[in-house]
């Protein structure tokens, strides 16, 4: 009995250590951290949630293990065991590690992250954790890779449709014809912002909080156009008339004056890009001129043209600038009447 105590009192203590560690020293490490908003902290954290107190487990049966008058067979069997859990259980905590400060690191150059690299890099992560794991146990790798390799082509002429999406939807993220966030309209005519693209699809999100899904090998041939590229600000264009007898210095003027109203309301960061109009055709009810005006994005359009018109149209009530709409004169013939 006096030599399983050691053994026994091992795991007991590790086991204990392991929640302390847990409840007590990571948490206030953990507050303390968040507290000072350290970049990627959460990340570490989040992958390393319960695995502190499993490496502590482990460690201890290790320890009892080799201390326990086993014999030396039976003593190599369960070091193995362990270093399989060990291997695996770090392996996880790495992949998590690499797919998480992926995203953290295309979210702050692209303002938005897709699935399809953070999955990828975590995927090879595990892959290479499986061979460094089989390799460490004694199992030669070496034809498991060329089985894989064969394997690969069968495979690869069986799912040709999702290879294409594949390799079509590394081809977009590369190219950044498409990131996540950009506003993109379909030649189909579906429109909506990008929220994912995945090893398989592009998923959009309609303004009426719908989800198109669209495979990424149709997306790359498609004919769409993106209004968050070359950049998300954009020129919203307004159409206005306004009546043959009305000052056009005046016009002018009023008008821009709405016009920069509006944009320190949507776009006070835009400011120096000032609006301005163009005067460009006698209409037959008309002078029509094209108001250039710039806002933030494709959709800040809508609430542009919204408080446009509505302060606009009372501006011009204000200064007597009338907006004529056409009249049609209807003659009605008698025919008693010659």
């Amino acid at each position: 009995m006096i030599q399983w105590l050691l053994p026994i009192g091992l795991p007991i203590f590790a086991l204990i250590t392991g929640l302390i560690s847990e409840k007590f020293i990571i948490n206030k490490f953990k507050n303390f951290v968040y507290k000072k908003e350290i970049p990627g902290s959460h990340i570490i954290f989040k992958s390393l949630q319960g695995m502190l107190l499993t490496w502590f487990i482990l460690a201890g049966i290790l320890g009892a293990v080799i201390a326990a008058p086993l014999k030396p067979d039976f003593t190599n069997l369960l070091q193995k065991i362990i270093t399989i859990f060990f291997l695996s259980s770090l392996t996880l905590v790495l992949a998590r590690l690499v797919s998480g400060f992926i995203r953290l690191y295309t979210y702050r150059t692209e303002r938005a992250t897709a699935s399809l690299i953070s999955n990828l890099a975590k995927a090879t992560v595990l892959v290479l954790g499986c061979l460094i794991l089989l390799q460490t146990l004694g199992i030669e790798i070496t034809p498991i890779i060329t089985t894989l390799g064969i394997g690969g082509l069968a495979v690869g002429l069986a799912l040709q449709d999702t290879l294409a999406n594949l390799f079509s939807g590394f081809h977009l993220i590369i190219s950044k014809q498409v990131r996540t966030g950009d506003y993109v309209k379909l030649d189909a005519g579906q429109e909506g912002y990008v929220t994912d693209i995945s090893w398989r699809n592009t998923t959009i999100k309609e303004f009426s909080n719908n989800v198109i899904i669209v495979p990424n090998s149709k997306l790359a041939s498609a004919i769409f156009t993106n209004y968050h590229l070359p950049a998300k600000e954009i020129t919203l264009t307004m159409n206005v008339g306004v009546s043959y007898d009305s000052y056009l210095d005046q016009v002018e003027r009023v008008t821009v004056e709405v016009a920069k109203e509006v944009m320190q309301e949507i776009a006070p960061e835009l400011k120096e890009h000032e609006p301005y109009i163009r005067f460009h055709t006698f209409g037959d009810f008309s002078i029509d001129f094209t108001l250039y005006m710039r806002v933030n994005e494709y959709f800040d359009q809508r609430i542009g043209k919204h408080l446009f018109i509505k302060k606009l149209h009372k501006r011009y009530q204000e200064n007597g600038i009338s907006i004529p709409f056409p009249v049609r004169n209807v003659y009605i013939q008698d025919p008693n009447n010659n």
